[in-house]
């Protein structure tokens, strides 16, 4: 596996390249006949997260909206989206001479505005005055996911955070250390020590303002930064949590598989 300079030069949306696809072919084809080329369904489903346009204005040279979306909600629900960025995270970490599981990671939340009609597990961030929902990411060191939830934006980070905390123990056998801000003191901190991890928590001082990195969390900041590349996660347009799961998943899976050619 080869890499390209960056994911995010790109001038257009392109779709899967041969190799790309055969990277990925075995998790989502059994071989089985079909109607529609399952790699066309995937280039339709990554050009909707980058471009942020609707199912019903889907391209003509792509399969109907329909079956698109068909294909999207039940991959998102047996679990495939997520199957294949923890198959895609574990090989972009050995290619980088990186342990197939971290031992380190950060987390941290993004509160998000929603789309019209959304009413589903929204709430007002009163820190941050956004009406929404707020995303939870955890990342390693190189800033790639290893678990992520979608809540209320009125839920406090200790709270939401423990979602991450059983995502985590699935995929990272080796983790040790999780670096946090002061948003996951109390519960979230006691319930990693369930699972024999400590919690490092780093604040930038009240004096300094504007973007300070802190050490071991601003891989989570930037791995945020990059969901600007990606229109469907302006706002959050999903009706569910579990879609706007799905999408975030989607985001990374482009990034690491626009690394290889």
């Amino acid at each position: 596996m080869t890499v390209k300079r960056s994911a995010f030069r790109r001038q257009r949306f392109t779709g899967l390249t041969n190799s790309q696809w055969e990277f990925i072919k075995e998790l989502v084809d059994n071989g089985r006949k079909r109607k529609y080329c399952l790699r066309n369904i995937i280039n339709a489903v990554l050009k909707i997260t980058r471009t942020g346009s609707q199912w019903r204005n889907m391209d003509e040279k792509y399969p109907p909206w329909q079956s698109v979306y068909y294909y999207f909600r039940k991959w998102q629900k047996d679990g495939t989206w997520s199957m294949i960025l923890t198959y895609l995270v574990q090989k972009e970490r050995l290619r980088q001479g990186r342990a197939a599981t971290a031992s380190l990671v950060a987390v941290d939340s993004q509160s998000v505005k929603i789309g019209n009609l959304i009413s589903l597990n929204t709430g007002i961030d009163g820190n941050k005055n956004i009406n929404g929902r707020k995303r939870h990411l955890a990342v390693d060191t190189l800033g790639l996911p290893l678990a992520l939830h979608v809540s209320a934006a009125n839920i406090h980070d200790t709270e939401a955070g423990i979602d991450l905390l059983w995502q985590l123990d699935l995929v990272a056998d080796r983790l040790e250390v999780i670096c946090g801000d002061k948003a996951y003191r109390g519960y979230f901190s006691t319930c990693a020590e369930y699972y024999n991890w400590r919690v490092e928590i780093t604040q930038k001082p009240e004096s300094q303002r504007g973007f300070v990195p802190q050490s071991g969390r601003w891989q989570v900041e930037r791995s945020f930064a990059w969901f600007n590349y990606f229109r469907r996660l302006s706002r959050d347009f999903e009706k569910t949590v579990e879609s706007s799961v799905a999408f975030m998943q989607l985001v990374f899976i482009d990034i690491i598989l626009s690394r290889i050619t």
